[in-house]
């Protein structure tokens, strides 16, 4: 069976999974947020993620899918992948092949995300927008879905106590909200 398949098979949202995600920490509301997770469309597919920039205010130098708040001008959540995906990549959204919508990540900083899973054409040139990507690079998707290579930590964080997932990708450390985003989907598959 196929990566697509797999993954269609795995987000039929009519299966119910255990999900794990940051909603126990004390915020009031959660603003919608999407983010892109693009599948590159080859024999061995990789995953597209992005450094971001050191300067920035939030989540600086971290490793994010393409991804932010859900406009009012969006449609939905996927809408809303897609136009960021566009924005910080320049990846077409006529390009993009949808195949679902994974579990919604409610992270500590007060945003419910929605990861949205779609197929880019394998070696798509794409062009980092400074303003947001400082770099962007491709994790082979079996890499990123193999358990062992997820360590569960915990750090003391605004006064609590946290557990996240954290995976080192030669050079790149991917934790937080994206490698726990990873980690529902890890457990959609098991």
């Amino acid at each position: 069976m196929s990566w697509r398949q797999r993954l269609q098979m795995a987000l039929d949202p009519a299966r119910s999974i255990e999900i794990e995600d940051e909603r126990h920490f004390a915020v009031d509301t959660h603003r919608a947020a999407a983010v892109l997770i693009p599948i590159t469309d080859r024999a061995e597919p990789g995953v597209i993620l992005t450094q971001r920039p050191t300067w920035l205010r939030s989540h600086a130098g971290q490793v994010a899918f393409p991804g932010g708040k859900v406009d009012e001008s969006d449609e939905n959540a996927i809408a809303a992948a897609l136009r960021e995906a566009h924005e910080e990549l320049n990846i077409p959204p006529t390009i993009v092949d949808v195949i679902g919508v994974a579990d919604i990540y409610f992270s500590g900083s007060g945003y419910s995300i929605a990861p949205v899973v779609g197929f880019i054409p394998a070696d798509l040139l794409m062009r980092p927008n400074p303003q947001e990507v400082d770099d962007y690079f491709e994790v082979p998707l079996a890499f990123l879905l193999d358990p062992a290579n997820s360590v569960r930590k915990e750090a003391a964080w605004n006064g609590q106590q946290r557990s996240y997932y954290d995976m080192q990708w030669g050079e790149r450390r991917i934790w937080g909200v994206t490698a726990g985003i990873i980690a529902n989907l890890v457990r959609r598959l098991a």
